[in-house]
């Protein structure tokens, strides 16, 4: 069998509006090709999730009327496979004139589809309309690196200016920059985003750090892709004991995609606040 490669997906190219349910619209594509890039096979230096937000979820109850829910998806980074995001966004629309008799019957499809795209159990909740006034923003907590006046040369990632003092003791530091831009692997179109750095280790040069994450301006990659190579870069030419990366990108086709990677435990997973720009 000819393995999925993110050029025989639905990217770029004009995709029929299903609305009944299809769940042959998945299109699962191996992490391993992209993480062979960066020197990843084998056992991974980290753990960690991809959270997926839907806000466009709609399906009809058995009398017909529309319903609607924000979904939520906790993938685990250990899964074989992403899903290529437009694909996703299809299968999500093919339940838009789908008869259901209520939301566990959705859950049902939801979990099992789902799951077996990514290849690994993925936890689903939905938050139903009258939940909907709960919810609130927030923005990454840590020092934020835009502060800095830095001049740029260039905007393809450059893994050389990762930079520490390995002479000074060790420092606990969270930084923050809301300068992440990369593009789609295919179409080349834009994916904004935020990126949050936390780490234990020798002191990490900001500028060069600010610089390295503003050279993924023009690389083109998969969000959970962009932040396999923050975290993979920042890992080996820094070395820090302790080292987590969380990105969450602005929505696009009515879904966000928040990745995590983490090497060390703090008994918690990020949190899943939207930001101001999602």
């Amino acid at each position: 069998m000819t393995a999925n490669t993110p050029e025989l997906s639905a990217l770029g190219k004009n995709s029929a509006y299903i609305t009944q349910y299809d769940p042959s619209l998945l299109f699962p594509i191996a992490r391993a090709h992209k993480r062979a890039e960066i020197g990843l096979t084998g056992t991974l230096p980290f753990f960690g999730l991809d959270i997926w937000n839907a806000y466009e979820v709609s399906w009809l109850n058995l009398r017909g009327k529309p319903q609607v829910a924000i979904a939520t998806f906790m993938v685990p980074a250990d899964s074989p496979n992403i899903i290529e995001s437009k694909s996703f966004k299809l299968y999500l629309n093919s339940f838009n004139q789908t008869r259901l008799a209520d939301t566990d019957a959705l859950l049902n499809l939801l979990g099992k589809d789902i799951s077996a795209g990514f290849g690994a159990p993925v936890q689903i909740k939905l938050t139903l309309p009258e939940a909907f006034s709960q919810l609130r923003f927030a923005e990454l907590d840590g020092l934020l690196l835009d502060r800095l006046d830095i001049e740029i040369n260039s905007y393809l990632p450059d893994n050389s200016l990762l930079r520490c003092e390995r002479d000074t003791p060790p420092v606990q530091e969270t930084l923050v920059s809301h300068l992440l831009k990369s593009n789609c692997l295919v179409t080349g179109q834009p994916d904004w985003g935020s990126v949050q750095i936390q780490y234990v280790g020798a002191p990490i040069d900001q500028a060069g750090l600010l610089t390295y994450l503003i050279g993924f301006r023009n690389h083109n990659e998969f969000h959970e892709q962009c932040v396999e190579r923050i975290f993979t870069d920042i890992l080996h030419h820094c070395q820090p004991q302790k080292l987590a990366v969380y990105a969450r990108y602005t929505r696009r086709g009515g879904l966000d995609i928040n990745p995590w990677r983490s090497n060390f435990s703090s008994n918690q997973i990020p949190s899943n606040l939207r930001n101001a720009r999602q």
